[in-house]
């Protein structure tokens, strides 16, 4: 007898805009083309029974869903892993992570036939899996919700770190460019959360919309400047080691994890698409856009440390040369990345929230209350990102703290945990090719973020 379980019902805004909490892109009504993410991570998900989007659409969001910070601080990790190894590394996470993407989908739709669910999102997957698997695990299953969204909030919360870091060094240097002042970095972070105040504040993602689209104009400008400029006037490949050390590995890790995690993006496109059927398999949309985004993360990584070596630092854009065309490039990406934190906000808003709202009765209160608590957290992320203020160091504790958990870790045990109950034995392939994935994302997870604060601790 297969089980039915109802739907959990989304957050609703304003403008009939339903938000769900799956990661890494914005889709909608009247939001498509708009909306820009960087890493990692919010979906607004349309009625996917009144929108729908084409296969080209569909590989132009893949495309765009994955490209973000993390691919600026690509050279870095390979600097920590060493040349070829972190060229190989870029491929082989890449890889692993493309394979749980195929893994969630498969999973997915085991669930939604055994469930009679039509659409799941990640945490519902999670969900339903331990609720329909084996009957020791089911008590379980109103858990791992709250744990997959505890997990986009500290992924979401750390990329906006991460962005205030961002802003602050890139505009910093543009600054220094201009007029000859020493200020340090908090200072311009103060300003940043000044600028983003007003913008945490908007409800709305569709008031949003034409900046997101100036927003992916920039990132398409800047990346093909930088891109021209690193591949000119190369050194010999022997002049930077293949492999630097075992003790900087996890950073390179937590990098790339950070990078690649685009997992959450895959069941909200391929709901919306008007030919699901064409987004898996060996020549599908997925395949397709993700082929493309490796590439690109493969390019930036390998040509960005071979050209500058032991000098690349947190991020290429803080490694080019101080001349205006890219001065202009640190000043694209900076406007970019404040445009679009916002989007990135909207995860940590959505979840915690209406469970929080749910404590104040007038309606009134409820309004200011939000206003309020969106402040609260902008002035949160300027905390952490003025007390952290190095970029690397970031973004690879966030990778290995949370993006391994939704990258690796969970599609391999919620691929198990589904397989297990069905009728066919589960080939004992499967099984260690899942566990070997689970150790790997677990292995990457505690080396990963012993190696990040200590190195963050050494800072001090």
């Amino acid at each position: 007898m297969p089980f039915k379980f109802p739907e959990r019902k989304p957050v609703n805004f304003s403008d009939e805009l339903s938000v769900s909490y799956s990661s890494t892109e914005i889709t909608g009504d009247g939001l498509d083309d708009a909306a820009k993410p960087y890493d990692v991570e919010i979906v607004a998900e349309a009625d996917i029974s009144t929108t729908s989007i084409t296969n080209m659409q569909t590989l132009m969001h893949i495309f765009k869903g994955n490209i973000g910070t993390g691919i600026l601080s690509l050279p870095m990790a390979v600097k920590n892993a060493g040349l070829w190894t972190g060229l190989a590394g870029i491929l082989c996470v890449s890889g692993i992570a493309v394979h749980c993407m195929h893994m969630l989908i498969g999973c997915n739709e085991i669930l939604c036939k055994r469930t009679g669910n039509d659409v799941l999102d990640y945490a519902g997957v999670m969900e339903m899996s331990f609720k329909t698997g084996p009957i020791p695990l089911q008590r379980f299953s109103r858990f791992v919700r709250p744990f997959v969204d505890a997990l986009l909030i500290f992924t979401q919360l750390g990329a906006c770190c991460v962005y205030i870091v961002f802003i602050a060094k890139n505009v910093q240097m543009v600054v220094g460019y201009f007029v000859s002042v020493d200020l340090d970095v908090t200072v311009y972070e103060v300003c940043v959360m000044v600028v983003l105040v007003p913008f945490a504040c908007i409800r709305n993602l569709r008031l949003l919309a034409p900046f997101s689209a100036f927003a992916n104009v920039l990132t398409v400008a800047g990346l093909i400047i930088i891109i021209q400029y690193i591949v000119q006037g190369l050194p010999d490949t022997s002049k930077r080691p293949a492999f630097s050390s075992f003790g900087s590995l996890p950073l390179f890790f937590g990098t790339a994890i950070f990078t690649v995690e685009g997992i959450g993006l895959v069941l909200p496109l391929k709901n919306s698409m008007r030919r699901p059927q064409d987004f898996a398999g060996w020549f599908g949309v997925l395949n397709l856009g993700m082929c493309a985004t490796v590439c690109l993360y493969a390019t930036i990584g390998f040509y960005g440390y071979l050209k500058f070596g032991d000098q690349i630092q947190s991020t290429i854009t803080l490694s080019l040369p101080d001349d205006k065309l890219y001065v202009s490039v640190r000043l694209i990406f900076a406007i970019a990345i404040l445009i679009t934190y916002n989007i990135q906000f909207y995860v940590p808003i959505t979840i915690s929230w209406p469970r929080i709202s749910r404590l104040i009765k007038q309606e009134r209160l409820r309004t200011y209350g939000e206003y309020v608590f969106r402040i609260t957290v902008v002035f949160i992320t300027f905390g952490f990102a003025a007390a952290i203020p190095h970029i690397d160091l970031l973004i690879s504790l966030i990778g290995a703290v949370a993006c391994s958990f939704l990258a690796l870790i969970l599609p391999a045990l919620i691929e198990i945990i589904t397989l297990v109950t069905e009728d066919a034995p589960v080939s004992k392939v499967i099984v260690v090719k899942d566990v070997l994935i689970f150790l790997f994302g677990i292995f990457g997870t505690v080396i990963g973020t012993y190696t990040s604060l200590t190195a963050i601790i050494d800072t001090f």
